[in-house]
């Protein structure tokens, strides 16, 4: 149930952006009547929510008219639902727009999700806050609030960063130039380690983009980041000595849930040790078939279709995206050397095993085999500059998978070839006696 909650938390905040008496008009420092020295400028953040699209946090910006008392809420994080949204996200075309909003509405929403909501007042000139307003306001018209989303070069939270640096004269991005802390992998990794296996998932499904070097500008992408940068970051005062772009903050609602690790979670040796425990479980099966039983037989071959459906499904949708979307984090992918289509075929060929199929057994011997040679050939690529994809917890998950179910059906056709030659053996044995006899 917490996930439709959220579902309809978040209707109720669509409904509040289309229905807000605030978009019945442009709003005064959008037609130039609002001065500089009354308004003010607000980045808030959201720590992160309980649905996938939700874990990286959110930010927004707020236009405060003290003389006026009228406030507004700007949201780049707009999207709706229709027939098409699936498609238009299949192809890597989603489009975002922003909205604007009711602050205190707003701000009670997020508190009832059990979301932080961290507000930063920016210490800029009056001349600055003109013009943040007045591009805000811009940017919602009609004709201005549709963008093409990219996870991490362009979505709701670049957008404000890039707002506040342009308002203070390229002093975000000098900052920003340092080198960051970690790569888009390693942020990935620890914003969904709330959930191994979606993060396993979507660590399966990227490529080696999200592992170069990258700077603090570029690790602003998050809320959290762009929050820390703006509090770090100096601008001239009135007097041209350095002050804090921050001149207040404080919290509207600090929630009691962790916030996202400092550092990804090591997950390795217990990714390694459950893919070697599948794989030997596969080489265990065939030994235990060997000796006669039917049990064994039929769970072999379900652990054959539930992996091949639970890696080929992933290996497939790479295929798929590299080939025809707009997805360029998952082409050119490492990862199809541990799993891809032909992975699928141990589905069908896994069930028909479960009914003593000798067809689906020679079958599996080639598809396991190919798939654990392909995975090994990627490990030993990775000697080459041109493979180096961070994919070291999917090898340490999927190669023993590999090898095991390689070694359970190359196991499982040396038993079938024993099983032909033993009674071979036992009709000559019982011919020698005769022999003698004669």
């Amino acid at each position: 149930m917490p996930r439709l909650s959220s579902l309809a938390s978040l209707s109720l905040l669509g409904l509040l952006l289309l229905s807000s008496p605030a978009r019945a008009s442009v709003p005064p420092w959008g037609t130039g009547e609002s001065r500089g020295e009354d308004l003010s400028i607000w980045l808030v953040t959201f720590s992160p929510g309980d649905d996938v699209f939700a874990w990286w946090g959110h930010g927004s910006l707020v236009v405060e008219d003290r003389a006026r008392q009228l406030q507004r809420l700007y949201n780049y994080g707009m999207y709706s639902f229709d027939d098409q949204t699936v498609v238009r996200f299949a192809k890597g075309r989603l489009e975002f727009w922003v909205g604007e909003s009711s602050v205190n509405g707003t701000f009670r929403l997020y508190k009832s999700l059990g979301r932080d909501v961290r507000v930063q007042e920016l210490n800029l000139t009056p001349e600055q806050r003109v013009q943040v307003a007045k591009r805000l306001a811009d940017n919602v018209l009609p004709e201005n609030r549709e963008y093409l989303y990219e996870h991490y070069s362009d979505n709701c939270v670049t957008r404000l960063r890039d707002m506040i640096d342009s308002a203070v004269g390229g002093k975000l991005s000098e900052a920003e130039r340092a080198p960051a802390r970690m790569t888009l992998r390693e942020h990935t990794r620890r914003y969904t380690a709330v959930s191994p296996p979606m993060s396993l998932l979507l660590d399966f499904m990227m490529n080696d983009s999200i592992d170069k070097p990258i700077t603090r500008r570029e690790e602003a992408f998050l809320p959290d980041e762009l929050e820390q940068q703006v509090a770090e970051l100096k601008v001239p005062g009135p007097g041209g000595q350095p002050v804090s772009l921050v001149e207040r903050q404080w919290d509207y609602y600090a929630s009691p849930r962790p916030r996202p690790p400092a550092q990804p979670p090591n997950f390795g040796p217990w990714i390694f040790a459950l893919g070697v425990l599948l794989g030997g479980g596969a080489l265990g099966l065939a030994a235990w078939e060997r000796r006669g039983s039917r049990a064994a037989r039929i769970l072999l071959g379900l652990e054959n279709a539930v992996v091949g459906l639970v890696l080929g499904i992933p290996g497939l949708a790479l295929i798929v995206m590299w080939i025809g979307t707009d997805h360029v984090v998952t082409h050119h992918n490492e990862n199809l050397f541990l799993a891809n289509p032909v992975t699928l075929l141990a589905v069908p060929y896994g069930i028909r095993l479960m009914w003593n199929s000798a067809k689906a057994r020679a079958r599996l011997k080639w598809v396991w085999g190919f798939l654990a040679v392909t995975g090994a050939l990627g490990v030993v690529l990775k000697v080459l500059p041109w493979f180096d994809q961070d994919n070291w917890r999917l090898v340490a998950l999927i190669l023993p998978i590999s090898l095991g179910m390689a070694g359970a059906s190359w196991l499982d056709r040396l038993g079938a070839r024993a099983a032909v030659r033993e009674p071979t053996a036992r009709r000559e044995d019982e011919r020698v006696p005769s022999l003698k006899a004669s």
